[in-house]
């Protein structure tokens, strides 16, 4: 991609426990030293839905699947591609949620950041995680910019 090697990776583990399939593919390509170079794409409850940020190391926000991965590497450093499907609503447990079938609306919302997450990630890799940032993150996007969202 762009003249960089890349991997794509879709962890067979439970995803709790990514961080064996993560620091697996570490060892394998040499990021041990290097983990700002993996980029993890996860669902984001603190984001609406179809929302999308890009984050270099940070907190957890209580991802069970981040924690994984950060206790397997020893590090928090790995780029993050936030996408944001919103928080359950009332007293909804977070795992039901984001296993949950979503609605068409937001179905339609979620397939379009899928689509602006692999965008994201080109550009991390051509780019840097700081330009992404800059691009991905704006407070406000405008829905009829889709290439720079």
């Amino acid at each position: 991609m762009e003249g960089h090697r890349v991997a794509l990776a879709w962890p067979q583990t439970y995803y709790n426990e990514s961080g064996m399939a993560v620091a697996t593919l570490a060892r394998r390509y040499d990021l041990l030293d290097d983990v700002d170079r993996i980029i993890v794409l996860h669902d984001e409850l603190d984001l609406p839905p179809g929302r999308l940020k890009v984050k270099l190391g940070g907190g957890l926000a209580g991802n069970n699947g981040l924690r994984s991965i950060k206790a397997h590497l020893h590090t928090d450093g790995f780029v993050r591609v936030r996408i944001g499907v919103g928080k359950p609503p009332g007293r909804e447990d977070g795992a039901n949620h984001v296993l949950r079938r979503p609605g068409k609306t937001e179905r339609v919302e979620l397939d379009i950041a899928i689509e602006h997450a692999a965008d994201a990630v080109e550009m991390i890799v051509r780019d840097g995680v700081a330009a992404a940032m800059g691009v991905y993150n704006r407070l406000d996007p405008e829905p009829d910019e889709p290439d720079e969202r």
